[in-house]
């Protein structure tokens, strides 16, 4: 197989990774929700399952976070993605996002703070650590529970994320998730033979 081959141009160091998660992080409580966008996430490790979020200190979930140790990553799907954006530019000192989104919250099974309902999966996180990096903070966290839309879930009980019709993030756009090209460990998986019928 022959590839593209690209001539480069060299740049100082920069955020370019990408596409990146935009989810939707809630946290607080029940009674006093708060609910912001946030791209940089990811996982960690797999066992146990750890993931983190990087945020700004002077962002008003930062403080709220940081006392309760607790969050709730939601991602977000098409449907979502005025309020992804919303919530990435309002802060929660100044309006109330959910009212301003027609967003609503519900309790989480293991965690304090709120899910967000409109999401189809929500990663409920205990921060174990907080690392300072320079103009973000990460918040390691173990996730301790998920809670999953059962429209996703086939007969056999697996998740079929890519129904969810979740979004992507690159160099300040949005995007829908495109057109499937394969699946983990494709490129080594030995074709079926076709069968032949008597």
């Amino acid at each position: 197989m022959n590839y593209n081959r690209y001539t480069k141009e060299s740049w100082k160091g920069s955020v370019i990774t990408a596409p990146v998660p935009p989810t939707l992080v809630t946290c607080g409580s029940l009674e006093k929700p708060n609910i912001f966008t946030v791209a940089w996430t990811g996982v960690l490790n797999t066992q146990p399952p750890v993931t983190y979020i990087s945020v700004r200190p002077e962002r008003f979930s930062y403080d709220i976070i940081k006392n309760s140790g607790e969050f709730v990553i939601n991602l977000p799907t098409e449907q979502l993605v005025r309020a992804v954006d919303y919530c990435g530019v309002r802060s929660g000192r100044k309006t109330d996002k959910f009212k301003d989104m027609n967003l609503t919250v519900s309790k989480a099974e293991v965690v304090n703070c709120p899910l967000l309902e409109q999401s189809p999966v929500n990663i409920e996180c205990k921060v174990r650590e907080i690392v300072p990096l320079g103009t973000h903070h990460m918040f390691v966290a173990d996730i301790v529970r998920l809670d999953v839309a059962k429209e996703l879930i086939d007969p056999n009980g697996r998740l079929q994320l890519d129904k969810a019709g979740l979004l992507a993030y690159a160099h300040g756009e949005y995007f829908a998730l495109g057109r499937k090209l394969g699946s983990f460990g494709y490129s080594v998986r030995k074709k079926k033979s076709p069968r032949h019928h008597r």
